[in-house]
């Protein structure tokens, strides 16, 4: 496996509609592999859709376990099926969560939560989000799971899954914040990958 690199916006793969995955292949396996290490590569990420490292197919790897409510206060809840804490302390490559062509079957409730962006270095928007989410997918195993997920974890699983529908952080705020947005990000880049600085 390896690490891929990090897809950032404008690239084109940002925007695209993900395709879902009709079988698991070799193909399927090698992208699952190189996105998890490409995530434990960077201990700060949480979650990283498949369009991230420039596939647009429908899969997404999260931490989703990585905070609970009694340790971290940036978590508002517990989270799903096997319960927020229950991997405290556990190895983080076990920890993380394959969901392939995931879909959200519910959601209700409303949180603002304050996102960052692997594919938008540099910025973080509050985004309205629902409090409690319930998604269904597939595991890595091809087998289909069902999450239930509040706070945090419902935050993560939707910002997430905007990716696989080429929705940003950016496409969330207003006009106003997304222009304010835009130029730091704009600046960050050219101080801190002037290559890429495209916009």
């Amino acid at each position: 496996m390896a690490v891929r690199e990090i897809v950032t916006y404008p690239a084109p793969v940002l925007k695209e509609k993900s395709v879902p995955v009709e079988k698991m292949d070799a193909e399927v396996s090698t992208l699952i592999g190189d996105m998890l290490d490409t995530v434990m590569d960077d201990d700060k990420s949480v979650g990283l859709a498949a369009n991230q490292v420039g596939v647009p197919r429908r899969v997404i790897i999260t931490d989703l376990y990585r905070y609970d409510d009694e340790d971290d206060d940036s978590a508002s809840g517990s989270g799903t099926e096997t319960g927020g804490g229950e991997w405290k302390g556990a190895d983080r490559r076990k920890r993380m969560i394959v969901l392939i062509n995931p879909e959200i079957t519910f959601s209700e409730g409303e949180i603002i939560y304050g996102e960052g962006c692997l594919s938008f270095p540099g910025i973080t928007a509050d985004i309205k989000r629902a409090d409690h989410v319930k998604v269904k997918a597939l595991d890595r195993d091809f087998n289909p799971v069902e999450i239930d997920a509040f706070g945090f974890q419902a935050v993560l699983l939707q910002h997430e899954l905007d990716h696989l529908d080429g929705v940003l952080i950016i496409d969330r705020v207003s006009w106003v914040k997304r222009d304010m947005l835009k130029r730091k990000y704009k600046k960050y880049m050219a101080e801190n990958a002037p290559d890429q600085a495209l916009l």
